[in-house]
């Protein structure tokens, strides 16, 4: 508890004549050096000594990183008090790769999480804001061949660091929750859920064909073979290889997850038009070419049957089974493997051909890099003539060979086949030189044809969809074995879920070459669960996708041994009320948990909620980190940071040369040496100004160019802040004002009232910021202009001997207690060593400014002279009229005239999927005019 009683006028003058230091001491100040050689002196609110004395050694700064251990240790035991009243928010974070190291990318994720999460437990909601690690993976098995380590004893070690890097940050996780998902615990649940797709033939096993490095004996991702097609760890030539895969079929459910994307009106476009193009939904025709060496047929996939006519050539992917099965096409193979897609290279297949369906005539077959073996069944036909690449594949493979045109605009019906190149317009109709089909519109020809097909067996009408089912395999160590067996006998066998977990083996040596698990015969050798003979175990892990793609509904019911999740506990809590992650994600990750989240639903475990089962309700997705990059100007070589001179940081200097650097942004990277550690930033700065730093920078949505020297203005807004509050305590302990309560609104002056203006209309810029468009760059720019207006009107009141623009303390102390609700979220650290200074400073014991239900609701403006009616305007149309000051800004005016019922109804609910993009107040004329489009 603060002291009330004030400095005698003696005690002031022996003070003045005391050393600073001593002064500070008598005071209850400590002297700390920090890391820039610079003397602070630290006031903490919880020194005993009055406000008044304070007030004379404003001067004096926090230890910013002081008071994040100060306030990190006070909240690790005490929870904001209050119960909630509004229902559940779940802001959920992607969680990170445990690599040891938070990046810049990490800190503004969090921080954005952190401040939504905690704005919404300060409205009163129940919130859910959990943490764990995507635990498993390729990069920790490699690390731990490197280092002949354990991944296990590697992957703790990096959770504990970076758990202690996100703690130094005052993110506000429910650490209880947390959960990794290399632990048993977890993937223990991951294997039941397999069984479960596996139950519901969700899960299958089939041939498929992969990547195959010879001599590290693994499958490769795409992205793990260069463009030379050679592996990238051992430098092997990658091989096309038929294996046995488990999958899981999307492809079932890929019509509920491309039309359900119009529930998700909350998610960027951007990312709803990425999942649409990548689920590819079309409608077409499959048709059936025999091939005449007796091996079978090709079925391809085309959205144009009407130019089937035309078809003069098939091409495969080459991973197809035709030129896999053929091993005289391997070197081919392995050449069209790393081929440019978009090129026109093509290898002709010798002694095959395939028999057009409709005329019976052979077609040569081409294995082509534009082929992709993922979509249909990675084949299609080839029309040269209404098709601009087929044309170009053919001119280029098959030269001097003519192009059959089948298709002509409607005024050249009578024209025969030409080669004025191809025509892709899909209007016209069907040559008369074409046997059967000439004459007719494309409609027609569609209908007939397919008729045709039908009638031979060679073809359908069909829905297509690009997305193609999940392979899930991995011959890697590092992740959830597939909890199958296989028995000679009984085939492929599920573990029993009493069984459950599969373990890793443990102690196991990863030597980077095949899967570690198949050459552990303890392991692998097991007793089938049916016959009890001699069997195996699956000895692939599953892509970590798997884990990512359900730990959300996790979260919800942590500790459940029994089950993945409860189902009420699951239908509580999801779908996530905000999800907030990289845009790098936009399409796999994002994909499969929403094919998880149906999934789930349609097997019981959860309600579905009102989205149909799709897990996200809304969706932020991040812009890049960008730091400041240094090149030699000669040869183009990055600089690290000792190799320049930043005394002027708006003029850097190369130091062994004297010259200025090329400066640019880019992505951060350890290869650019332009990357910034947040451990660094925290220490140096604290958390606050780190935090708001990132959020100020640049709009959620935007790369965010990191500068650190800009940090400064968060500084100084924050010391602004700080000597603010020592002189509003000093002056609540000298008047004896015991709470906030403000004063009658009549009693007000036009000073007081200006300030309770713009109080509340920063609360509601603040409010709708952190709810509706997550502007929240502008609100640190908010806070800043609130703390301007409060300094402006206590100093116009100290020296003005007018009464209109006197503001008492009391509402001082009000407006700054708003002021610190509402910055909290974004600088706990800060608000709550105010908040505490506040409260003592009235005589009143500590309670967290984050108390639950404490954000500030909007009140009603304040006119400085009587209200007058207003007309308000919408697109040019009178709608109704209100009462307005003419003394209110626009933005006071058009928050007033939003807080009506006219208002609501002209401007939101009948505006609805509309947006304000202007609003004009003419000077002199009481009318507000607001374009809407």
């Amino acid at each position: 508890m603060l002291n009330n009683t004030e400095t005698s006028k003696t005690d002031e003058n022996k003070a003045q004549n005391r050393p600073f230091e001593q002064r500070n001491r008598d005071f209850g100040c400590e002297q700390r050096q920090t890391q820039r050689s610079m003397t602070k002196w630290s006031c903490f609110a919880g020194s005993r000594h009055s406000c008044a004395a304070r007030l004379e050694f404003s001067f004096s700064t926090l230890d910013y990183p002081e008071l994040d251990d100060k306030w990190r240790s006070v909240w690790s035991e005490n929870t904001a008090p209050g119960t909630p009243s509004r229902g559940k928010f779940y802001c959920l974070s992607m969680f990170p790769y445990p690599s040891g190291n938070l990046h810049m990318g990490h800190v503004r994720v969090y921080t954005i999480s952190d401040v939504i999460a905690r704005f919404r437990r300060m409205q009163g909601y129940d919130v859910l804001h959990p943490m764990g690690w995507d635990a498993f993976g390729l990069p920790a098995e490699n690390a731990a061949i490197e280092r002949n380590a354990d991944p296990s004893i590697w992957t703790k070690q990096n959770i504990a660091n970076m758990k202690n890097q996100i703690q130094k940050m005052l993110v506000s996780f429910d650490w209880d929750r947390e959960l990794s998902t290399c632990s048993p615990d977890y993937y223990k649940h991951t294997q039941k859920l397999f069984l479960d797709l596996y139950k519901a033939n969700y899960a299958y096993r089939t041939e498929a064909s992969v990547n195959w490095d010879p001599i590290d004996q693994t499958v490769l991702a795409n992205e793990q073979v260069d463009s030379e097609g050679r592996s990238w760890r051992s430098g092997a030539l990658v091989e096309q290889k038929l294996l046995s895969q488990w999958f899981f079929k999307v492809t079932e459910l890929a019509d509920e997850l491309e039309k359900d994307l119009e529930l998700l009106g909350e998610w960027p476009s951007a990312v709803t038009t990425q999942q649409s193009n990548w689920i590819g939904r079309s409608h077409g025709a499959e048709v059936e070419f025999e091939l005449d060496d007796g091996s079978g047929s090709l079925t391809v996939y085309t959205t144009r049957p009407d130019t089937l006519p035309g078809v003069q050539f098939l091409a495969v992917a080459s991973t197809h089974r035709i030129c896999i099965s053929r091993p005289e096409l391997s070197e081919q193979v392995s050449k069209m493997m790393v081929a440019n897609p978009g090129s026109n290279e093509g290898f002709r297949i010798p002694d095959l051909h395939a028999i057009h369906p409709l005329t019976g005539e052979k077609v040569p077959v081409f294995m082509a890099p534009y082929v992709l073996g993922g979509y249909a069944q990675g084949a299609v036909m080839g029309v040269p003539a209404h098709d601009t690449r087929d044309y170009g594949f053919w001119k280029r493979n098959m030269r001097g060979k003519p192009v059959r045109h089948v298709i002509v605009p409607l005024e050249d019906a009578a024209q025969s086949t030409t080669d004025g190149g191809p025509y892709t317009a899909k209007a016209g109709s069907v040559a008369s030189s074409v046997p059967k089909y000439g004459g007719m519109t494309l409609d027609e020809a569609v209908t007939a044809i397919v008729a045709d097909l039908e009638g031979r067996g060679k073809g359908r009408l069909t829905t297509n969809f690009k997305i193609r089912d999940w392979l899930v395999s991995r011959q890697r160590y590092w992740g959830a074995p597939i909890p199958m067996i296989h028995c000679d006998s009984c085939g492929v066998v599920p573990v029993p879920e009493e069984n459950l977990p599969v373990l890793l083996p443990e102690k196991i040596k990863s030597e980077g070459s095949g899967s570690p698990l198949a050459r552990d015969e303890e392991w692998v050798n097991v007793a089938c669960p049916k016959c009890k003979q001699p069997a195996k175990r699956d000895t692939d892990t599953m892509d970590t996708f798997v884990d990512s793609s359900w730990y959300y509904f996790r979260y919800a019911d942590a500790k459940n041994e029994k089950l993945p999740f409860s189902y009420d506990a699951a239908s509580t809590f999801v779908p996530v009320d905000l999800y907030i992650g990289g845009s790098e994600h936009a399409i796999l990750h994002l994909l499969y948990s929403r094919f998880f989240g149906k999934f789930l639903m349609k097997q019981g475990h959860w309600s579905g909620g009102d989205l149909n089962g799709e897990p996200f309700r809304k969706l932020i997705t991040l812009g890049m980190v960008h730091g400041r990059t240094f090149t030699d100007p000669h040869t183009g070589r990055f600089l690290k940071p000792e190799e320049v001179d930043l005394s002027d940081p708006a003029k850097p200097v190369i130091k062994a040369t004297g010259e200025t650097p090329r400066i640019s942004s880019e992505k951060m990277s350890k290869s650019k040496y332009n990357g910034a550690d947040p451990d660094d930033c925290i220490s140096k700065y604290g958390a606050d100004a780190t935090r708001a730093h990132v959020l100020f920078q640049a709009p959620v949505n935007d790369t965010l160019e990191w500068d650190e020297h800009k940090i400064v203005g968060i500084q100084r807004w924050l010391g602004r802040l700080w000597r603010h509050v020592l002189s509003v305590c000093a002056d609540v302990e000298k008047e004896g004002i015991t709470d906030f309560t403000m004063p009658a609104a009549e009693s007000r002056t036009e000073a007081e009232i200006k300030l309770w203006n713009d109080v509340q209309d920063l609360v509601g810029k603040t409010t709708t910021a952190f709810e509706a468009d997550y502007s929240l760059n502008t609100s640190v720019s908010n806070y800043n202009k609130l703390t301007n207006s409060i300094l402006d009107a206590y100093k116009k009141s100290r020296d003005s001997k007018n009464e209109a623009e006197k503001v008492r303390t009391v509402v001082v102390l009000n407006a700054t207690a708003r002021l610190l609700q509402i910055a909290a979220p974004v600088i706990p650290a800060t608000a709550e060593e105010c908040w505490k200074a506040l409260l003592e400073a009235q005589g009143r014991p500590w309670t967290s400014v984050f108390e639950i239900g404490s954000w500030p609701e909007v009140e009603p403006m304040q006119a400085l002279s009587p209200l007058t009616d207003h007309v308000v305007f919408v697109n040019a149309k009178k709608r109704f009229v209100t009462k307005l000051d003419e003394n209110w800004s626009q933005e006071q005016m058009v928050d007033a005239i939003l807080q009506t019922k006219d208002g609501q109804k002209w401007l939101v609910e009948d505006a609805a999927g509309k947006t304000i993009q202007r609003v004009i107040v003419p000077k002199g004329r009481k009318n507000v005019s607001f374009i809407l489009k």
